[in-house]
């Protein structure tokens, strides 16, 4: 199958990628955050960072070589994703506005102090981190299975990319923004966590990134916890009842607990047979891209 990648690479910096690639950037990115776990900055360091190696070694190392962007479309990716980064930050400003007033108070007035604060900034970090996921893993599936989710988030064109790479972390529609950052914020507000919730996030979106690359990477072990492309890109499959499973961008485990696990391998990704442009995704909420292989409409 071409792009399979169970193949296991037999070049050396190949094989080293494969086995070591994603574990390095995770144990990178939580040992940076460690340093300074409130500086928003390195945070935003932390993820061009990511972006930076994966964008370099997709461009070196591609699984499927038929996925490698032009200088114009990874160009283009990038300025969508800059801006959707800003949307990001007014959807979080919007959600800490309208949230914090009423779920801070009502867990003043209720004196719910239940959060660990005296556990380890680690085991703090990995306990926010899989409680997002499991609220995002909800979220995700209902988008897959009702048409007025799945329609009011746009979510088909994160969907719509016949080409994925570690850009496509970030290239959802607008709308979906509000979805994305719903766990989080509901997380941040009702708990008062803190910078546990930091470190959760840059871990999130590495681990997002890293199950939108184009590089062959192994699944096993480090697969029983967290995403790896080869689950996610069977999530992004054409195919309708691959689409269906692996909801976990970044923690597979919830599809574990929950049956919706595959280990399948995805022959073609999109969602129909040509990729809508820019704007087609844009307007997906209101009028849906010609037809459509894996909307919830699309089930018989």
């Amino acid at each position: 199958m071409a792009g399979d990648q169970t193949v296991e690479p037999q070049n050396l910096p190949a094989r080293a990628l494969y086995y070591g690639l994603q574990p390095a950037i995770l144990l990178a990115v939580i040992g940076v955050w460690l340093t300074q776990p409130t500086n928003p900055t390195l945070f935003v360091g932390c993820v061009l960072a990511v972006q930076l190696v994966l964008g370099v070694l997709e461009h070196l190392y591609p699984a499927r070589g038929e996925w490698r962007l032009s200088g114009k479309q990874r160009s283009s990716s990038i300025v969508l994703v800059l801006i959707l980064f800003f949307v990001a930050g007014a959807v979080g400003d919007f959600y800490t506005q309208v949230l914090d007033p009423f779920l801070s108070g009502l867990r003043e007035q209720l004196g719910v102090h239940i959060w660990p604060h005296h556990w380890p900034l680690l085991a703090q970090m990995f306990t926010v981190f899989f409680l997002n996921e499991l609220l995002w893993y909800w979220v995700h599936r209902a988008e897959h299975q009702w048409s007025v989710v799945w329609r009011f988030s746009g979510h088909g064109a994160h969907h719509a990319f016949q080409k994925l790479g570690a850009l496509n972390f970030g290239l959802n529609h607008p709308l979906e923004y509000f979805f994305l950052l719903l766990p989080a914020a509901l997380l941040e507000l009702i708990f008062g966590i803190g910078a546990p919730a930091l470190g959760a996030s840059l871990l999130l979106v590495s681990q997002a990134s890293i199950a939108h690359c184009n590089v062959a990477m192994n699944s096993r072990v480090i697969g029983w916890l967290f995403t790896t492309n080869q689950y996610h890109i069977c999530h992004h499959s054409l195919d309708l009842a691959e689409s269906n499973t692996n909801f976990g961008c970044a923690a597979i485990v919830w599809d574990r607990v929950f049956g919706t696990f595959s280990d399948s391998r995805a022959v073609a990704v999109g969602s129909g047979p040509n990729e809508p442009s820019t704007w087609h995704k844009l307007i997906m909420p209101i009028k849906e891209y010609e037809v459509s292989d894996i909307a919830p409409a699309a089930r018989r």
